[in-house]
């Protein structure tokens, strides 16, 4: 993350750190339930923006509290996060169940989001195309899972595991499980996504294996001025296997 610089906040009690760069209007970035991806991506936003990339409670370099244990509690979070850096409104992409958090956040707080842009989100009942049960799936047959041509992530991943990433990756799926396990499901979210009346992008991988892309069509029903756009070619980090999908996104908020 050359372009980056490190800050931290504490936000009620709880270290956050993020990742910030470029200047402008502010576009923050909320990532998946897991954070080896990076934000190296995201660079291609610091042009003309100023890029926000936090690490949620309980992954990457932030902190925690295990009183948060549900999404609404990091929509919170964020709420406090954004007044203490004095950013009134944002344009806020989030990926996977950073997708989930941001559509809720944006459902909820509409008047702070100036555009949403969701890259393969969570969040969706939908038991034609469900998403697969990631708690139950171990995490190396998971990774691999996660994109087409696994080349892309593998020069993210260390050769040799050491026990510091074992530990943070493990840090982060009981983080996970502690929102998840007792209601991976929850149909008040989908009640409200028609409060999503800010123009809002959806980008997906044709070979998405762990959220089917067949759930854009369910998200259309839900969000129908909704840009959809699927990459074919790509899995769930649609992101890191095609660059094109971020320059949409550099479009659409531009």
């Amino acid at each position: 993350m050359s372009k980056f610089e490190r800050e931290t906040h504490v936000i009620n009690g709880v270290k956050t750190v993020l990742y910030t760069a470029g200047h402008g209007e502010p576009v923050v970035f909320f990532h998946g339930a897991g954070t080896v991806d990076g934000f190296d991506f995201a660079e291609a936003w610091t042009n003309k923006y100023r890029v926000i990339a936090p690490y949620h409670p309980g992954f990457g370099e932030s902190g925690d509290d295990p009183s948060y244990t549900h999404l609404n509690d990091y929509v919170m979070h964020y709420l406090e996060l954004f007044d203490a850096l004095k950013i009134d409104k944002v344009n806020l992409v989030g990926l996977s169940m950073g997708g989930q958090l941001a559509a809720l956040f944006a459902s909820q707080h509409s008047h702070r989001v100036k555009k949403l842009a969701l890259i393969c989100p969570a969040g969706l009942i939908d038991p034609q195309n469900p998403m697969i049960d990631v708690l139950a799936v171990p995490g190396e047959q998971l990774v691999p899972m996660l994109v087409s041509n696994f080349d892309v992530l593998k020069k993210k991943l260390p050769e040799k595991p050491d026990l510091d990433f074992i530990g943070e990756r493990y840090r982060e799926s009981a983080t996970f499980a502690r929102l998840f396990w007792e209601h991976p499901g929850d149909p008040k979210f989908m009640r409200y996504l028609h409060r999503l009346k800010m123009p809002t992008m959806i980008v997906w991988g044709d070979e998405d294996k762990l959220i089917p892309v067949q759930q854009t069509e369910t998200w259309r029903k839900f969000v129908p001025n909704a840009d959809i756009k699927v990459y074919k070619g790509a899995g769930h980090l649609v992101h890191l296997e095609k660059p094109e999908a971020v320059e949409a996104i550099t479009n659409f908020l531009g």
